[in-house]
């Protein structure tokens, strides 16, 4: 035990250039781990819910690697981070309905019937030209009258879907 903490400068006032090597190299193997005790959605989906989590577990992480923190206990920090993701993250399976809206946020309607929801894009801050650009990304024609819905996902991105041909 005590060549780890030498390797790994824990009780030192600065650490040196191998030390913190050794640290980030530990810290990447462990957040792995907790990674994959977490889930495989967990930095995927890029919901506020998901978005949170990176920053603050970057964040924690990394004051591991500088001795910016006490190494274990910042370990055990992001470890009670990933556990409070996956324990949302199931309760609002579990749950749905508000609780799972609060959490991952809500799909909103912006377009209907090739109509524009003017209000509620208002109210989340969506252009028609961001919606337009939706549709030339996808490679579909910029007509909005050939669109059934397009929606406000949780991640914020937009998704389209266009009208049956008649």
């Amino acid at each position: 035990m005590e060549t780890l903490e030498f390797v790994l400068g824990i009780g030192e006032e600065k650490l040196n250039w191998w030390q913190m090597s050794a640290r980030a190299v530990m810290v990447f193997f462990i957040s792995l781990a907790y990674v994959r005790i977490a889930n495989k959605r967990i930095f995927g989906r890029h919901s506020a819910f998901d978005i949170v989590l990176g920053v603050m577990y970057g964040s924690i992480m990394s004051r591991a690697i500088t001795g910016n923190s006490p190494f274990w206990p910042t370990l055990a920090a992001g470890l009670v981070l990933i556990l409070l993701h996956r324990l949302m993250a199931v309760l609002a399976f579990r749950t749905g309905g508000n609780i799972s809206d609060m959490i991952k946020g809500k799909t909103v309607t912006l377009v209907r019937d090739g109509k524009f929801l003017k209000d509620i894009m208002r109210a989340h801050n969506i252009t028609e030209n961001d919606i337009l650009e939706t549709l030339r990304t996808k490679g579909s024609p910029e007509d909005i009258s050939k669109v059934s819905t397009a929606c406000l996902e949780r991640s914020g991105s937009i998704s389209v879907v266009m009208q049956e041909d008649k």
